[in-house]
């Protein structure tokens, strides 16, 4: 049988095994996806001992969530462009010339954002929150969306800048205006709110001002559930659109299955039964 999971600390309420054993369930595909609680300081020796278990079968690859996108990027012999623009990685694949990796999250929140919110970044202003590992791994994709202007706001406005200086070339040739500012200096309004910082997962209240949203504003949190409700509950009574992270979920989902199987399976249908289970 061949073998995935998803590795991270917390990991218990991880909706990826469910996701997976779905696509493989609707593609006709043979495999197992479960769940690794890794130890904070521990991820390399986790990731070899998931490889080389072969009790119940072969590890093919994993999925990585949170603290270990960036322990991921350096365990991997082989980097995607994305992987090496993002610096974090969420998606590895074990092959014979060793472990592959990639980040499957920015083209996730873009197909969730445009396909099932139905809402265009094409020529709109995205304001993109914290300038951690998840903003690394969704900036270029947004970029190389069409949209028009991308600001990433971060408390350390340092951690901003360099994030946007290493994705200035690949904002370059889509024509988009990139740009770092400090979380209490945002200039301006926008089309689409994301928020991509640790906030909604540590409980703390939203890390902007209701100033941000454009009226009828799209605000993303890349949290889902319980995680997500108060930034959800600001953005409703704000006035703009609220959308939790179970779409960008799902989708970077279907990206790594093709990637690991071959196949692109039906990611609507499966995020629309999820969302049935879910509530």
């Amino acid at each position: 049988m061949d073998l995935y999971c998803v590795m991270g600390n917390p990991v218990e309420h991880s909706r990826s095994p469910w996701i997976h054993a779905r696509f493989a369930e609707l593609t006709g595909q043979a495999l197992e996806y479960g769940r690794r609680l890794v130890p904070i300081d521990g991820f390399a020796q986790a990731l070899a001992e998931f490889r080389a278990d072969t009790t119940n079968g072969t590890a093919r690859g994993c999925n990585i969530t949170v603290p270990f996108k960036f322990d991921a990027a350096a365990v991997a012999q082989h980097l995607s462009p994305r992987a090496v623009l993002a610096q974090a990685v969420n998606c590895l694949s074990f092959r014979d010339d060793g472990i592959h990796a990639d980040n499957t999250d920015g083209v996730g929140l873009v197909n969730d954002i445009t396909l099932h919110a139905g809402v265009a970044l094409a020529g709109h202003d995205v304001l993109l929150i914290g300038a951690g590992g998840a903003s690394a791994g969704v900036l270029g994709p947004l970029l190389e969306s069409g949209a028009r202007r991308v600001v990433v706001a971060n408390r350390t406005l340092a951690k901003a800048i360099t994030l946007v200086q290493r994705h200035a070339a690949v904002a370059l040739p889509h024509h988009a205006d990139v740009e770092a500012q400090a979380l209490q200096d945002i200039d301006g309004s926008f089309d689409v709110v994301i928020n991509a910082s640790a906030s909604s997962l540590a409980g703390d209240a939203v890390p902007v001002a209701a100033s941000v949203l454009k009226p009828g504003a799209l605000a993303v949190d890349m949290m889902y559930g319980p995680a997500a409700a108060g930034f959800l509950a600001w953005a409703r009574e704000n006035g703009a659109t609220p959308r939790d992270g179970l779409g960008m979920l799902v989708e970077q989902a279907a990206e790594a299955f093709q990637i690991w199987r071959g196949v692109r399976p039906p990611s609507a249908q499966v995020l629309a039964e999820l969302r049935a289970i879910v509530g």
